[in-house]
């Protein structure tokens, strides 16, 4: 009691990335555009508005960002409906937790109809007290601790009683300076920082079978 749970959706909660991936391929071929190797790490901390400005400046594209943000949920929404599968014991760490009287938050950069389709595949919508994006904290990106401190307050937790699950080193970076407990969990996507991450992060998982049992 009087703790909480912070978690990310994206490599995180939801084996996901392998989606983006596929949907970014999908954008670039519609526009005979080779695929840069490090596109995907370079947006992976933003907000979705914020990938579509620098989608258009990076690649000088005459379209509207609303326009590529559309395009990218479309394609989304049906995979995050159908195909996307919770990470390794992630769904009963989660149903542990509330049964304990932790409090629980999602802290994601999806917008609301992919998360709220995403967390209705994995069978996670009952599991959570408060679900925030970036876009509520008014902030850039991860890269700012803004998402994190949001999700305590709506939970009514202070940062320090906070732990925050995620995946990508500057989220990592974030939730700490935010004052927060942080425990890191595994992605492919982000496996050229692993070294750091666990370095930075307060603990270090693959699977949620071993994640801490106490916050």
């Amino acid at each position: 009691m009087g703790k909480a749970a912070i978690f990310d959706l994206d490599g995180t909660l939801l084996d996901s990335m392998g989606v983006w991936k596929e949907i970014d391929q999908r954008f670039f071929a519609r526009r005979n555009i080779p695929m840069p190797d490090d596109y995907a790490s370079a947006v992976a901390s933003m907000q979705t508005g914020a990938i579509a400005r620098y989608t258009i400046d990076r690649f000088h594209l005459d379209e509207r960002p609303e326009d590529l943000v559309e395009e990218w949920n479309e394609d989304a929404l049906l995979l995050y409906a159908t195909a996307v599968q919770p990470k390794p014991h992630a769904l009963d760490y989660l149903q542990a937790l509330k049964a304990s009287g932790a409090a629980l938050a999602v802290a994601t950069s999806l917008p609301p109809r992919l998360r709220q389709a995403a967390l209705k595949h994995a069978g996670m919508t009952d599991c959570f007290d408060q679900v925030c994006s970036v876009d509520d904290a008014k902030s850039i990106g991860k890269e700012e601790p803004e998402i994190y401190l949001l999700a305590s307050r709506m939970l009514g937790v202070t940062p320090d009683h906070c732990t925050v699950f995620e995946d990508l080193l500057i989220a990592v970076d974030s939730a700490k300076r935010a004052g927060m407990k942080v425990w890191a969990m595994y992605d492919q996507s982000s496996a050229k920082d692993w070294d750091s991450i666990r370095s930075k992060a307060d603990g270090a998982i693959t699977d949620f079978a071993q994640a801490p049992a106490i916050l």
